[in-house]
This record gives C-alpha cells, sequence and structure tokens, in this order.
C-alpha cells in the first residue's frame, strides 16, 4: 500500500502542473458559435458541435481549444468526439450550458452505437472545463418514468474511452438519464471540482462510473444522485477517492463484481476524507455468489458519516440465489471511520462459506446512532482484526476497545 501513497501522491501533484505547462504554448481556438451554433436551448447544434472539434482536433500546432461560450444554451443529439487528434492537448472551455433533448422520442439514438449521450473516444490529453460557469443537463426525468419499460434502454450522459490523461475540473452536471459518466479504458486521469446532481429516487443515476481503468483521481468534488456516487468495476486499478462529499445516493462501491460467473478484479483503492451524507451505503464492497477473480488491496480512510443506513458493508453475497464459488475479497482495510448511522445495524461483513473474506481490518471505528441507541455488527466467513471498534465486530481478533 505505501507503493500506492507514493504514486498517487506523485501523481495528483505532477498532473495539473503538466496541463498548466502544455497550456502555455497556446494554440488555435475554435468557437462553436462560429461553425453555426445558435445557443438558443432548442435548435439542434450537433453538426455545429462535430464541425469544431473536427478543427480542433485536427490543428497543426500548440493545445487546441473547443470555445462553449456562456450565456448560450446548447442542444446536443448523441455525438462522438473521436481522435486521435493531432495536438498534445485539445482544451474543451465549456462556459455555457449543454442540455439533451427533452422528450424520449426526440432522441436519435442510433442503433448501432453504445448507449450514451455524448462521447469521447481515443483521445489522449483531452482536457474539459467548466472554470465554474459550465453545465451539462441530461434532462432524464422522462427516462426515469420509463424505468420499468425493459425496451428503454437509458443512455449514459457523458462516456470517456481510450482518452488517456483526461482531465475534468469546474463542471456541474445534472440530471442524467442513467449514469452521469462513465469512464472505460482511460489511464493517468484527474477528475476534480464536479458537481453532479440528481433526485435521490432517480433510478441507476450513478456519478461515476469507472472500469479498466488505471492510475485515475478523483478529488474535491460533490455528488448527490439516485444511486452510487462511484462505482469502480472490473478492471480497475490504482484509483485514488480523495475529498468526496457524496450524498444522497448509494455510497462509494467496489462492484459489483462476478455477475452470470464472470473473472472479474479490482485492486489498489484508496478512498480517503470522504463524507457519506444520509446514504443508502457507506464504504461497500459487492460481489456475485458464482463469480470469478478478486477484490483486494482496498482501503477506506478518514470516513465522515452522517446518518448513513450501512455504513460499513462487505457483501460476497450479492445474489443469494447462485450458491457455487466466489469473487475473492482480501486486503481491505477500514481506518478512522467516525459518526452517525440511520439504523442500529452498522456493520455488515457478510462473506460466503465457499471462498471467505481475509485479511480484513477495521482500526479506528466509532459509530453511532442518530438517537443514541447502540450499534452492532454483524459477520460471517470473514478473518481479520479489528482494533478500538465501535460497534463490537465479535467474529475478528481485537486488540482493543474504545
Amino acid at each position: 500500500m505505501k507503493f500506492l501513497f507514493a504514486v498517487l501522491a506523485i501523481f495528483v501533484v505532477a498532473l495539473p502542473c503538466a496541463w498548466t505547462k502544455l497550456e502555455l504554448d497556446a494554440g488555435p481556438s475554435f468557437n462553436v458559435i462560429d461553425y453555426g451554433a445558435t445557443g438558443n436551448g432548442q435548435t439542434d447544434d450537433s453538426q455545429a458541435f462535430l464541425k469544431a472539434w473536427k478543427d480542433a482536433c485536427n490543428a497543426s500546432y500548440g493545445t487546441a481549444t473547443l470555445l462553449i461560450p456562456k450565456e448560450k444554451t446548447f442542444m446536443l443529439q448523441p455525438v462522438l468526439f473521436r481522435g486521435p487528434c493531432k495536438p498534445p492537448t485539445v482544451h474543451i472551455k465549456l462556459k455555457g450550458t449543454i442540455i439533451a433533448p427533452n422528450k424520449i422520442e426526440a432522441w436519435k439514438l442510433p442503433k448501432s452505437t453504445r448507449m450514451a449521450w455524448i462521447r469521447f473516444r481515443h483521445i489522449s490529453g483531452l482536457v474539459i472545463r467548466g472554470g465554474g460557469w459550465g453545465l451539462i443537463d441530461g434532462q432524464g426525468s422522462p427516462w426515469w418514468n420509463s424505468y420499468f419499460n425493459t425496451e428503454i434502454k437509458r443512455p449514459t450522459a457523458l462516456h470517456f474511452r481510450e482518452c488517456d490523461y483526461l482531465f475534468l475540473s469546474g463542471l456541474t452536471h445534472i440530471n442524467s438519464p442513467k449514469n452521469h459518466i462513465s469512464i472505460n479504458r482511460c489511464n493517468n486521469s484527474l477528475i476534480s471540482k464536479i458537481h453532479m446532481i440528481a433526485p435521490d429516487e432517480s433510478p441507476n443515476t450513478d456519478g461515476i462510473d469507472i472500469s479498466q481503468s488505471s492510475n485515475i483521481v478523483i478529488k474535491n468534488s460533490k455528488m448527490e444522485t439516485g444511486d452510487d456516487c462511484i462505482a469502480i468495476n472490473h478492471g480497475s486499478t490504482f484509483i485514488s477517492i480523495i475529498g468526496v462529499f457524496c450524498g444522497p445516493g448509494h455510497g462509494i462501491s467496489i462492484g459489483s463484481l462476478g455477475k452470470n460467473g464472470a473473472h472479474q478484479t479490482v485492486e489498489e483503492i484508496y478512498v480517503r476524507n470522504c463524507t457519506f451524507n444520509r446514504t443508502t451505503n457507506g464504504a461497500r464492497i459487492k460481489t456475485w455468489i458464482g463469480g470469478q477473480g478478486y477484490a483486494r488491496k482496498i482501503t477506506f480512510k478518514d470516513i465522515i458519516l452522517m446518518e448513513a443506513t450501512n455504513p460499513v458493508i462487505i457483501d460476497q453475497q450479492y445474489n443469494p440465489y447462485d450458491n457455487v464459488g466466489g469473487v475473492r475479497v482480501s486486503d481491505v482495510s477500514y481506518h478512522n471511520v467516525r459518526g452517525t448511522s440511520s439504523s442500529m445495524h452498522a456493520i455488515k461483513l457478510h462473506c460466503d462459506k465457499s471462498v471467505g473474506c481475509t485479511n480484513i481490518e477495521l482500526k479506528g471505528i466509532n459509530i453511532t446512532t442518530i438517537t443514541g441507541k447502540k450499534t452492532y455488527a454483524s459477520c460471517k466467513n470473514v478473518k481479520g482484526v479489528c482494533s478500538f471498534c465501535n460497534p463490537h465486530v465479535s467474529c475478528l481478533s481485537h486488540k482493543g476497545s474504545n
């Protein structure tokens, strides 16, 4: 774990400096208005954006800038911004507002492509900055109302695939039809000062989903959504989440992993200085019975709880109807987790008897209820240690008490 800390410390400090240095070598700027965008919130501005992107991506020198001006609202149909690009950095300055179509029947979703509204693919050195003004509105309410219609597949709002050295900052992102941001096959990237908002009852409106990516830092952001604030899925390694305020929503989740017997892995995950405010879960790991692979080397540290329902939870039996094998969970630590739970059942470590959970460490845990009633923990098939833990975790070895 010391190696992880060293890597992340270097990465967090060096990456913003690298972007600043690149942007000093200013290149051409491409304003979407100059390409025919109206910004009236009703006209489809997709083609103007794509034309401006094409020129920015093919710029011959410096850092190319795609400008989306303030005090304008641009309606976009599903679009794909594709690379690779010639400039080492392409900078999107989002000062205005981008909105999706406001009715499901108004969307022009190609059947042959991934279900997403705005896609970025194969772009190295992509910078998207809102500067505190930029707003992305997925207008997801009609999609949420159709949640139980299995024939309607809801789109992700922003999808990044194969975008190394991605930098997102200063954006407000609201009301996605489904998850707000997907990060897939991206490496060495930084996301900071992002504010995501969707109603507590909006289904599956995750903040950020990460898969098959490494060296990702998410910091100093606020996520108020209807599902996981951040979900870390298969193939994710060296993910650091620092200073994130989560709630409402379902907390920060590792997984789920191993659905339909799949072999899936997650490791080297570091979550620090995060707050869970009235979330369904806090720090969660969830895997399916019947799956294969592992979730390991995971740390939750300096966590503040504010009326979280399931503050600390490992669920290795996410699908109780299967009964063969499981994803191995090991080397997980919870350090300095403090605050209040809306439930007396504050800690759940439920592991499958066929594989169990090993080397689980809880240290400096103090979880009370909002009513002052005593909390309790439940656990099964877990090996590990708990020191200075409130509530007491019976199946773990103990080194101290509060």
